[in-house]
């Protein structure tokens, strides 16, 4: 079996918003990599003995008093370094050079411009000489360290790439992983490829061999419970583990209210009709709406939904004897942020529903086959086991479902209106066109009313609100610019079919300020 996790890439995070978009990038040039702090211990980075090191950006002033910094034996480890803004500084200030607030700052778009120096981070980087970039900067390094050369400069940075080939140090003042830099992946594939020599083993069909071999070692002959939620998530690891160990899988699947319209019988379906996995299913709406009744705080509602599902689904679990195991799909950003929240590295805006570990009280391991994967690495091995496109490639649905859709308390006549104009709404958007250009689009129950006029009649009735954005990252994103002409259409069809609604509404914020879910 090839280890496909013997090249690898440490990323080191010094607080930048676009960090775990480099780490994408270097996936996505098929090599492993991993993000850690940027202050990981010297001991716990030779033990991962990395093929290279990529420092990311960050807010602070290198000169600043305590500002983050790495272990000093980093740049003497022999391995190949890129920094990226921050980064960059750092490396320049440890090698002698000087960083000084720049005269004119850098936000958005730049031409950088090569000089006529060699060096392999940049081939087939530049049209011409000339190559559009995106900068993020206050800082700029004005004394260049000792032994480096300037590669590219910028009208406002005399100093924007930098490189000592002997040592292999690379640093460059703008952002490669972001899309604002159209060529910023040929010099990400230059680093990880050329210049670390990573040879491409992090692909698809190897992620699926490895992940097979792993669970089948990790698992044995015990059983494996899974709860299946219809996710992405959920079912591209049901249909992993299914091929790992087939019959010892036994996935619960809890209706609980709050999914799409004829969301439950689709995945029965497709995971016990067509696929021969073994799935339970739970009727629990009562349960769920209950639970729920006169509750309205967005936080409450998630941990009433998250608790209610695992004490169903531990009354499941007793019922299968000699399980020792739980399936998550927790992915690799579920990791990241849950790490973040706790060191006091990132902000927790809303808790996550699959990470954490397990109530002591559960005496099962847990089992996590998608733990080091983002969620497009997640949709290409879907595709890979055989899901259906539809299933592998739908938007995003949060963890507690409609329950953060609805605003305010949940009821079951709340949960069957948006349920049916949800449907309407997205039905229209694959119809149109629209739905593989948006990133995530969905409908939120607003709990007031409004007056209104059907036929002769005054009514008064529902609010519904369509949200729909695009986003590379779902770190930001921008509201979609749906055409009027289709907004009518939905809004119609909602108004006319989906009894209770009489006002639909369009969201054109953006994130930030905003966040794309409501709650």
């Amino acid at each position: 079996m090839t280890d496909i996790h013997r090249d690898k890439i440490l990323i080191l995070d010094f607080g930048s918003q676009y960090t775990q978009l480099i780490a994408r990038r270097v996936r996505e040039n098929h090599v492993y990599c991993e993000l850690h702090p940027f202050d990981m211990a010297w001991d716990e980075i030779k033990a991962f003995q990395p093929s290279g090191i990529i420092l990311s950006g960050g807010p602070k002033s290198v000169y600043d008093e305590g500002a983050p910094a790495v272990a000093e034996e980093l740049f003497e480890l022999g391995v190949p370094v890129l920094g990226i803004c921050y980064g960059m500084q750092l490396m320049s200030r440890h090698f002698g050079g000087t960083v000084v607030p720049a005269g004119k700052r850098e936000y958005g778009h730049a031409v950088l411009s090569r000089l006529n120096v060699p060096g392999p981070l940049f081939d087939g980087f530049f049209t011409d000489g000339h190559a559009d970039v995106w900068m993020s900067h206050g800082d700029h390094v004005e004394q260049l360290p000792k032994g480096f050369s300037v590669v590219a400069r910028t009208d406002n940075a005399p100093v924007c790439a930098i490189q000592n080939v002997e040592k292999r140090l690379y640093a460059v003042q703008f952002h490669p992983e972001v899309n604002h830099t159209p060529q910023g992946n040929i010099l990400i594939n230059n680093f990880v490829r050329q210049i670390c020599g990573c040879q491409g083993l992090w692909t698809p069909g190897q992620i699926i061999e490895d992940a097979i071999i792993r669970i089948r070692e990790q698992v044995g002959d015990d059983q494996v419970i899974l709860g299946l939620s219809g996710g992405v998530d959920s079912s591209v690891a049901a249909a992993l583990i299914h091929q790992a160990i087939g019959e010892q899988l036994h996935c619960v699947f809890v209706d609980n209210g709050l999914l799409r319209l004829n969301e439950g019988d689709q995945v029965m379906a497709t995971f016990a009709g067509n696929m021969g996995v073994k799935v339970t299913r739970v009727d629990a709406q009562k349960r769920f709406y209950a639970a729920l009744a006169g509750v309205t705080d967005p936080e409450k509602k998630r941990k009433i939904i998250g608790n209610l599902f695992v004490d169903i689904f531990e009354e499941e679990a007793n019922k299968v004897e000699d399980a020792k195991w739980l399936a998550q799909g927790t992915i690799y950003p579920d990791v990241i942020e849950s790490a973040g929240a706790k060191t006091g590295k990132a902000h927790n805006i809303k808790s996550h529903h699959n990470v954490g570990g397990l109530p002591d009280y559960m005496k099962l391991q847990l089992l996590e086959p998608l733990r080091e994967l983002f969620k497009d690495e997640v949709r290409a091995i879907g595709e890979e086991l055989g899901l259906p496109h539809q299933m592998v490639w739908r938007h995003p649905f949060p963890g507690p479902g409609l329950g953060v859709r609805i605003l305010g308390e949940v009821k079951e006549e709340y949960c069957e209106i948006l349920r049916r104009a949800d449907a309407i709404y997205i039905d229209e958007l694959y119809e149109s066109g629209h739905y593989d250009k948006i990133s995530q689009a969905f409908t939120v129950f607003l709990p007031v009313k409004s007056v209104g006029v059907m036929g002769d009649g005054r009514t008064y009735e529902y609010v519904v609100a369509l949200r729909a954005v695009e986003t590379k990252d779902f770190m930001t994103a921008g509201w979609y610019p749906m055409p009027y002409a289709d907004l009518a259409r939905i809004s119609n069809r909602i108004i006319n079919e989906v009894k209770g609604v009489n006002r639909v509404t369009y969201d054109i914020s953006s994130k930030p300020p905003a966040t794309i879910e409501w709650e």
